[in-house]
């Protein structure tokens, strides 16, 4: 059976972009391939971050696949931290990554222009190298990401082509980024030429916000002084990004969202729909997730997952280590 890897980084609030970028999707895979969904808590040190907040981040990323229909019995869930493999296979392979290829990554050079160079932690700039172990631990066919991420799995394929040829071995299976058809990038809805990026109060939708800040956050969205419900990302991107998210939670093409709305022509009617699809979506998620935060078996799902992921991760290592010459006592 194929295998498809995935996870979140537990930093900061989630938002409805990775509701309907990431954990909307994941339940799909789970029936027809060898589903492993992680907390990346071990990305998450990268950046500075409250050890209290990576903590409970960590513990509601749990409770969000849960509740986004995750299934414990047909998906492994497990922290990275959990799984020392990780770590080691980092070690090995960073040692294949060249340093012009990293500095050419585009969240690299970005975090570099706003930050001061000599501040920028190894964490940041050899991201992309984890990221690979991540993915080749577990020989995933798929790599469910982002828009952001797919340069990233475009080098662990470059890596998995390099090291294959120089030990003349198919150890690394060659992994394939998959991406939403409809919300693979959801904007701000203070400004929707921005990523929603947990960052913005006024224009992220947090999965734990109370449902009347969600329409009300929704209702005051940017648009433009047009009347007409067209998508138009370049002329009109808080109104393309409004579909979006309503084609994508309705689990419509954008065609179908704007036929929807073609006989419309008052913004507030459209926002009130869309407000409304959203709560329609979240108000029973959230009501899932605070029963499981109650429940208690996020410690008992976290244990099983790291057995089960370590079984595969550890076999993984130990065919890397003895291809690249670590001497193996059995």
């Amino acid at each position: 059976m194929e295998r498809v890897l995935s996870g979140i980084k537990p930093t900061g609030k989630l938002t409805l972009g990775n509701y309907i970028g990431a954990l909307k999707n994941f339940k799909n895979y789970q029936d027809n391939y060898e589903t492993f969904i992680f907390i990346a808590d071990l990305h998450a040190l990268t950046m500075p971050i409250d050890p209290e907040e990576l903590r409970q981040n960590s513990i509601d990323i749990v409770a969000f696949y849960l509740a986004a229909g995750l299934d414990p019995e047909k998906t492994t869930i497990f922290l990275q931290s959990d799984v020392p493999a990780h770590s080691e296979l980092n070690t090995i392979i960073q040692n294949y990554h060249y340093m012009g290829e990293l500095s050419r990554m585009t969240q690299f050079k970005d975090k570099s222009r706003k930050m001061n160079n000599s501040a920028i932690g190894l964490g940041i700039f050899a991201y992309p190298v984890l990221m690979s172990a991540d993915i080749l631990l577990y020989n995933s066919d798929y790599v469910p990401v982002g828009e952001d991420q797919t340069q990233h799995v475009e080098l662990t394929r470059d890596f998995v082509h390099r090291f294959n040829e120089r030990y003349k071995t198919n150890v690394f299976k060659m992994p394939k980024a998959i991406t939403p058809k409809v919300g693979a990038r959801i904007m701000s809805l203070s400004d929707p030429t921005k990523k929603m990026s947990k960052s913005d109060p006024k224009g992220d939708i947090f999965l734990k916000d109370d449902l009347k800040v969600i329409r009300k956050k929704i209702m005051s969205a940017v648009t433009d002084l047009d009347t007409n419900i067209y998508y138009d990302p370049e002329n009109k991107p808080g109104i393309s990004n409004l579909l979006t998210i309503y084609a994508a939670l309705s689990e419509i093409s954008i065609e179908e969202a704007e036929a929807t709305f073609k006989d419309l022509h008052r913004y507030g009617d459209f926002k009130k729909a869309v407000a409304d699809k959203v709560i329609e979506v979240l108000e029973p998620f959230q009501q899932r997730y605070n029963e499981i935060i109650k429940s208690n078996v996020i410690n008992g799902i976290l244990n099983d997952g790291a057995k089960k992921a370590s079984l595969v991760a550890n076999k993984t290592l130990l065919e890397v280590k003895k291809i690249v010459g670590l001497y193996v006592h059995e």
